[in-house]
């Protein structure tokens, strides 16, 4: 089944805008992934041929959920999720890991609910085959949410992250990738926003070799809100690549989008890539993108790439911006002028540079573990 978004007549069709990629649930809509195309342009995709094949999966995560009273964890047959309205896959990782998924897992958080605590979901790793996953977050009218998704260990997890946020409703997601050095996360993670609801989205890529993680925001309903805030820290060798997707389908919504990274050491590598596309009947639409790349040492690159397609002039307003650069020489001579040791003066600007998204997040808890985790990064830069 391929979903479609039907474009009114006598609009131009841009030619490989999101809006003309595949979404559908088999397999046989997605080619094989070859590293020439568009969207995988900037990805090793030779070493991730076992999660681009059709080989089954040979290993699993170990889960373990903590749920608040209002949540519950059923697992759904494929009809039954795709009656729940979800979105179909959007690349080839992804209906891999729907069709191979052992099980399809539905947390639901119930109408109304108002959760005191975080849920908590942890997923360990424990080997080094490969891992699918198809997981469904429901939240239900005027319900208001925190989950967060720790993943640790080692694996090859292939995973797609079905989410609905009901009208009226807020959804708080994290999901926080601290996997361990070997560890390849590919993850599409897809969200539909209700008539006046809210959700924000927080991914942080901290360990592993390979993540690649697209956050995707669609809207069914006037008057929704979506933030999708990153934070990543790559060391040398390891590539970290994150692709946010606004797709404004109705009136009425708002979009912020900010991500931060720092890179050092040699042949460590990020991606960021940012699409908003505002359709002809998303009226009314305020967006914005912001992706800013910190380079520690020699030997790092990083790529951020904002696209804005605008197919109505009746919009709030709409920008985005991007940069990638070393340290601020004025802020370090500023501080060093104090007597401040340059070590030092240098963990402090990338401390103030994190700060930002860090203090937007809005869970204590998570603050707190990547204050410690960025730390713990920075006793490790190579000067």
């Amino acid at each position: 089944m391929t979903q479609t978004l039907d474009k009114p007549a006598g609009l131009p069709i841009l030619l490989n805008g999101r809006q003309d990629r595949p979404r559908s649930f088999d397999l046989a809509d997605f080619p094989s992934v070859t590293g020439r195309e568009e969207e995988w342009r900037f990805t090793p995709v030779k070493r991730l041929a076992d999660l681009l094949s059709e080989e089954p999966a040979s290993a699993s995560l170990t889960v373990d959920a903590q749920l608040p009273d209002g949540v519950t964890r059923t697992t759904l047959t494929a009809e039954a999720a795709r009656d729940l309205g979800i979105l179909a896959p959007e690349d080839r990782p992804a209906a891999l890991a729907a069709a191979g998924a052992p099980e399809i897992v539905h947390y639901a958080i119930a109408d109304g609910a108002e959760l005191d605590e975080p849920v908590i979901i942890r997923a360990n790793g424990t080997g080094d085959g490969t891992v699918h996953a198809h997981t469904v977050l429901t939240v239900g009218a005027h319900a208001r949410a925190t989950v967060v998704i720790e993943h640790e260990g080692s694996a090859r997890y292939s995973e797609l992250l079905s989410v609905v946020v009901g009208d009226g409703a807020g959804l708080t997601l994290a999901s926080l990738q601290m996997w361990e050095d070997g560890s390849v996360h590919l993850g599409q993670h897809d969200a539909l926003v209700g008539r006046d609801a809210t959700y924000r989205h927080i991914a942080v890529s901290l360990g592993g070799d390979i993540v690649r993680l697209n956050s995707n925001v669609r809207y069914t309903g006037p008057g929704g809100e979506a933030e999708l805030l990153g934070l990543y820290f790559a060391d040398a060798g390891q590539h970290l690549e994150h692709r946010t997707y606004i797709d404004h389908t109705t009136p009425k919504a708002t979009s912020n989008v900010m991500y931060k990274g720092a890179l050092q050491g040699t042949d460590a590598r990020t991606v960021w890539v940012g699409d908003v596309l505002i359709r002809p009947d998303a009226l009314g639409i305020d967006t914005y993108e912001l992706n800013r790349n910190l380079i520690l040492t020699e030997g790092a690159r990083a790529d951020s790439v904002p696209n804005l397609e605008i197919e109505t002039g009746d919009i709030e307003g709409a920008g985005h911006a991007s940069s990638t650069g070393r340290f601020d020489e004025e802020h370090l001579f500023y501080l060093m002028s104090r007597g401040i040791p340059e070590e030092e003066a240098r963990r402090l600007v990338v401390r103030g540079f994190f700060q930002e998204v860090i203090l937007k997040i809005g869970i204590p808890e998570i603050e707190e573990v990547l204050s410690q985790k960025i730390e713990d990064e920075l006793s490790r830069t190579v000067q």
